[in-house]
């Protein structure tokens, strides 16, 4: 496995209280695969890639537990200069606004160039020749005249490739895209994930997306985790996410998109706001915004029930959001249960499976 994350929690010390913005995430990322990580704006998911990098800003972010498992090495046990070894030669990130992360007063040639001074102590002339070579690689057009531009001079677009230069300039076996398109629009999206996919088979990167837009998700990914409030809430293949969500945080987001043939009818939104991470609700984090909450929900955190060999979800009632029962109807035995008739299931469900 490329990387494992177990366990892991984050908390930040605020003036309202402590803000528990990762509350024991798990999820893996295998070679050559991708991982989309999904959820709204404040769900966790840029903290718990800042913390797998080893960026996130301290104080006031802190890790309070759990493990970050790259290539089998627990990175939360290393000094800062081993974390920096690994940064840009074993993972990279690509940062959700190019404009900001670039650095305005430097020309792209110089701040590509730095990664092979630094990293492999080539000389300046030959770290500018390979800055070109990144730039061609991502399709920049007269990177040899391009290359001693700034990023004011640079499209939104061509930014974006810039950045996806510099997180692939050392090779990585892992790279972070953070929204990557982000302010983009509809056409340069759909070019810099063919981008970011291409260069990914070639390389065999494994590849985290993080983003909360499920349109860009479905023909790159090759597994789902959904966060809310800071946990994983439902984990799948990709294909399984779509054609059957198992929690209703999942299918409020499918719902959420546009489509062609539902022309005229009324946009599906999810009712209410996220918690305020100083103080999640009990029980189910979800449950003042579920549709189908019920007693349980508000008392009971629900384990991550398997739905089925390979996939999760964070619902007391994941059978009645799949549509194994119909809506309103009360579940039958305990709640979640496993699949096959497992713990919870009742005779009458076994027979049924």
């Amino acid at each position: 496995m490329l990387l494992e994350v177990r366990d892991l929690h984050v908390e930040f010390r605020t003036r309202e209280g402590t803000a528990r913005a990762v509350n024991g995430v798990d999820y893996a990322v295998e070679e050559g695969r991708t991982l989309a990580v999904l959820g709204e704006s404040g769900s966790g998911k840029s903290v718990t890639a800042q913390a797998v990098m080893g960026i996130l800003d301290t104080p006031p972010g802190r890790i309070t537990g759990g493990q970050i498992l790259f290539q089998g090495e627990d990175l939360l046990k290393l000094k800062e200069e081993q974390r920096r070894r690994i940064r840009g030669a074993g993972m990279a990130m690509i940062f959700q606004d190019a404009l900001s992360s670039l650095n305005p007063v430097l020309n792209v040639g110089d701040q590509l160039g730095e990664m092979f001074t630094v990293h492999r102590g080539l000389s300046r002339k030959a770290a500018r020749a390979r800055a070109v070579e990144l730039m061609e690689r991502v399709g920049i057009p007269g990177a040899e005249e391009r290359v001693r531009q700034y990023p004011h001079q640079f499209s939104g677009g061509m930014r974006q490739r810039i950045m996806i230069a510099m997180a692939l300039a050392l090779e990585p076996a892992l790279i972070i895209a953070d929204e990557p398109t982000t302010a983009l629009d509809v056409t340069v999206q759909a070019q810099v994930m063919e981008l970011l996919a291409g260069l990914q088979r070639e390389l065999n990167m494994g590849l985290i997306l993080i983003t909360h837009d499920l349109g860009v998700v479905a023909d790159v990914a090759d597994r789902i985790a959904v966060m809310y409030a800071g946990r994983i809430v439902e984990t799948a293949p990709v294909h399984d996410i779509y054609r059957a969500p198992a929690h209703p945080y999942t299918r409020g987001l499918l719902e959420s998109i546009p489509r062609l043939d539902q022309k005229g009818r009324e946009l599906y939104a999810i009712k209410g706001l996220p918690p305020n991470l100083t103080r999640i609700p009990p029980g189910c984090a979800f449950n003042p915004r579920c549709p189908i909450a019920q007693d349980i929900c508000r008392t009971d955190e629900p384990p991550l029930y398997e739905v089925a060999p390979g996939r999760r979800s964070a619902c007391h009632f994941w059978r009645e959001t799949l549509g194994r029962e119909k809506p309103g109807e009360k579940p039958r035995g305990k709640p979640g249960g496993e699949p096959g008739g497992g713990p919870g299931a009742t005779s009458e469900e076994k027979a049924d499976e």
